[in-house]
């Protein structure tokens, strides 16, 4: 029989801080090649080697291999909200450099949280779905809502995912308040990366919202 979960393997894993600088990285649902990972973990390849197979072997993350090249992603979306949400207790870090309060603020405007949309964006988003009645706020989260079709013909979006939550809420570490997460979440970020509503900086999971991209969220309200 079961008793209670034990949280520390987890916990260990993510407690240190080259490895949480990794899944940091792959934060933004992409997968990423071990070099890449090593440059920003700042670590060396052998070490970032030692790191990755940690991580796998802890079912955080997740290897594909195309050819004799391997990638890494995050292992699942459950993954990407405990990141999410320990990252909102987390203390800021503070910048160093103008590089990185460019980067730090770019990140709070606007930035991907595992396959959706997240920063002053993400949460601009659920306050319009919610004004729209495309979600409603119930006890656990949200969950959809009597317009929700207008909505989606509105951003292009056919028809949702069948195989995992259709609205997540999922709280913003920088705004400390929810974003929309799940099947709509993911929907409408692809949508808008897809039609250059929104554009990846390089470097890191901040995106950049484009004059086209201020016209089709305008219409939602935002």
């Amino acid at each position: 029989m079961l008793a209670d979960v034990d949280i520390s393997p987890v916990a260990a894993l993510l407690g240190d801080p080259a490895r949480a600088r990794i899944v940091q990285a792959l934060h933004d649902g992409r997968a990423l090649p071990a070099g890449e990972l090593a440059r920003r973990a700042g670590v060396t390849a052998s070490t970032a080697s030692e790191h990755l197979g940690k991580l796998v072997e802890g079912q955080l993350l997740a290897v594909e291999r195309t050819g004799r090249h391997r990638y890494f992603r995050l292992a699942n979306a459950e993954v990407a909200r405990a990141v999410e949400a320990l990252a909102a207790v987390a203390p800021p870090t503070v910048a160093r450099s103008l590089r990185q309060a460019t980067v730090g603020e770019a990140l709070a405007a606007a930035r991907t949280c595992y396959d959706h949309l997240a920063g002053r964006l993400g949460v601009a988003l659920a306050d319009a779905l919610l004004e729209r009645e495309a979600i409603v706020a119930v006890p656990d989260g949200f969950a959809l809502g009597p317009c929700l079709d207008e909505v989606l013909h509105a951003f292009g979006v056919d028809v949702l995912p069948q195989r995992r939550q259709p609205a997540v809420r999922c709280l913003d570490w920088s705004e400390r308040r929810p974003h929309v997460g799940g099947a709509l979440g993911a929907a409408i970020c692809s949508r808008a990366l897809e039609q250059r509503w929104v554009e990846r900086l390089p470097g890191s999971r901040a995106v950049r919202l484009t004059p086209a991209g201020g016209e089709a969220f305008a219409s939602l309200g935002l």
